[in-house]
């Protein structure tokens, strides 16, 4: 259960992100509220999952899948560069949030 709330709380990271750029500054009262909500929302799984996760790979995993997901959230919708270094890069990401996974014995 612990590693599909830290699965939630990343996502909602990523929201966070997006909604922040959204928001211009907090200019836009709508975007930033989402900010504020994903923000808690994500925080406070990621608060729940490292009841039982450690914490070193819990935050690691975490940041790791809302870097990688903005960046390719990024790419996809506000038209981020999708250089092949970027991409590279990414993959390293996610490889290091899979290897995590794999090694921790809970």
């Amino acid at each position: 259960m612990a590693w599909a709330l830290l699965g939630i709380a990343g996502i909602l990271e990523i929201g966070f992100a997006f909604f922040m750029k959204s928001s211009i500054g907090f200019t836009r009262l709508i975007p930033a509220l989402l900010t504020v909500a994903t923000g808690l929302s994500s925080v406070f799984l990621l608060s729940i999952s490292l009841r039982t996760l450690p914490v070193g790979t819990g935050y690691a995993v975490w940041t790791g899948i809302g870097a990688a997901g903005t960046a390719i959230l990024g790419m996809a919708v506000l038209g981020d560069s999708i250089a092949p270094m970027r991409l590279f890069c990414i993959a390293l990401i996610l490889a290091g949030v899979i290897g995590l996974r794999l090694v921790s014995g809970s």
